[in-house]
Formats: C-alpha cells, sequence, structure tokens
C-alpha cells in the first residue's frame, strides 16, 4: 500500500485539504496519478482539474499553495485527506479561506461563514 486506488474512481479520487493548524476543512477536489505523484515530489498540492482536463497546481495563479504537512489515506484507499499550510489564507478561487463558505441555519437561510481574504477580480483579472 504505497499509494491511492485510482482505479476504483475511474483513475480519479476525492482529495480533501484541511487546515493543518485549525482543523478547518478547506476544499475538495480530485487527483489522478499524475497529480498524487506530482504533489509527494514537490511538496506543494496538485489537483486534476475536470473542468479542464488538466493537472492543476493549486495556487499557481493566485500565489496561494497548498504546503502538504500530512497525507492520509482512507481505509478503501480511494480518498485522501491532505492536511496543509495553506498560504496566503485563502483555498477558494471566490477569495475566501474556505470553499465551505456557505452555511444553513435553522430557517433555511443561508449565510457566509468564511472570511473574504482577496478579491478575486484582481487576482484572476
Amino acid at each position: 500500500m504505497d499509494k491511492p486506488d485510482f482505479n476504483k474512481g475511474g483513475g480519479l479520487i476525492p482529495a480533501i485539504a484541511q487546515d493543518a493548524t485549525s482543523g478547518e476543512v478547506l476544499m475538495l477536489a480530485y487527483m489522478n496519478e499524475e497529480a498524487w505523484n506530482a504533489t509527494l515530489r514537490t511538496g506543494e498540492v496538485h489537483y486534476y482539474s475536470r473542468s479542464r482536463n488538466c493537472l492543476w497546481h493549486k495556487g499557481a495563479t493566485s500565489g496561494h499553495v497548498q504546503k502538504v504537512r500530512t497525507i492520509r489515506l482512507d481505509c478503501d484507499q480511494d480518498t485522501v485527506l491532505i492536511l496543509v499550510e495553506q498560504v496566503g489564507g485563502a483555498a477558494c478561487h471566490t477569495g475566501r479561506q474556505s470553499c465551505f463558505y456557505r452555511q444553513r441555519d435553522s430557517q433555511g437561510q443561508w449565510t457566509d461563514c468564511s472570511p473574504m481574504i482577496f478579491d478575486p477580480k484582481e487576482v484572476y483579472a
């Protein structure tokens, strides 16, 4: 058992990024074997972009890279949990700290619950 089982998900596995210090879940993306190998080689998280069909180095454009602190593999070897140091404080392309920035209250209303770190219009101009 030295790597995830990429065959189970048609070549892709879910990869959960969690802040190594706070424990906050930052995002969920997918990895293929190329992204896995790039992550291990560089110490920074790489994903596979399903919308662009290519390898994606998290933070390559924004500078908000994810430095690997620990990688955990689930019992079925088909999901990874990556504890990261989130450089720049924002994991989400919307400029928020976490991609999970909306929460539903008991009245069914959605509110923002994760701070805005940067203006995406400036970063992704």
